[in-house]
């Protein structure tokens, strides 16, 4: 109660702050959110103190259009990838119906995406590549769902087709991110990954009420040129780095 009490107020009272600049921010820039981002910043910086996870970061996030790839462990990772830049996350459609989360996604503008409808690609492509073109920094998580926190997965290339369309800036660069979740000490160390049947609420439960602190430390790598590239390779490439720090 102690720290999830406060970290509704926060996260709503931080919503509403959000929402009412969107008022003022959607007619005078249409699509474009300079201002209301940075809410979204702060409120994550809070939300892991509350939490009492302390934020590490070795490299720094890529200036300019594109997108950051990254490993997936956790809910968590929303909170530690947006405490440090303003970025729009790439999400498989279930998300907008999870309670609770799927609100906060839908309300600082998540992409959803049908990540199993292969029939889709090219839409989904398109979509990603409306947003880059409105100057958005794009995140997604190439594994395709959250694991235990002490690995990474196989990448899948589909996504990275958004980022290859005729018409996007020649400049255009994917940014590896990698995630390190560190357990309190006593913890199991894979204290802070939720995957597979897990269930949020017992898993968000014992993130509340863990009486030692843990840390996450992201980590930028150097962000890889999109121009002559396949799908395939900026994969790979991208695999390759956020494994290298993990």
């Amino acid at each position: 109660m102690a720290r999830g009490g406060p970290l509704t107020v926060l996260l709503v009272l931080g919503l509403a702050i959000k929402m009412a600049i969107r008022l003022v921010e959607r007619p005078l820039c249409g699509p474009r959110r300079p201002v209301s981002p940075w809410v979204t910043v702060l409120v994550c910086r809070g939300a892991l103190a509350l939490l009492g996870i302390r934020l590490e970061v070795a490299g720094r996030p890529m200036r300019g259009p594109g997108a950051m790839v990254a490993n997936h462990s956790s809910w968590l990772d929303i909170f530690a990838l947006n405490a440090l830049a303003p970025i729009v996350f790439v999400a498989k459609s279930e998300v907008a119906d999870w309670p609770g989360i799927g609100h906060l996604a839908r309300a600082t503008g998540t992409l959803f995406i049908r990540r199993e409808a292969r029939g889709e690609v090219a839409e989904q492509a398109l979509a990603i590549t409306g947003r880059l073109t409105h100057g958005e920094t794009l995140l997604f998580f190439p594994e395709g769902t959250s694991t235990d926190g002490r690995r990474v997965l196989p990448f899948k290339p589909a996504l990275f087709a958004g980022l290859l369309a005729p018409g996007l800036p020649e400049r255009l660069a994917v940014q590896p991110v990698t995630l390190s979740w560190v357990s309190p000490e006593g913890e199991d160390p894979r204290f802070y990954g939720w995957w597979g049947g897990m269930e949020f609420g017992s898993h968000a439960l014992s993130v509340l009420a863990s009486r030692r602190a843990g840390r996450v430390r992201v980590t930028y790598h150097a962000p890889i040129r999109v121009a002559g590239r396949d799908r395939k390779s900026l994969g790979a490439e991208a695999e390759t780095a956020v494994r290298s720090a993990l």
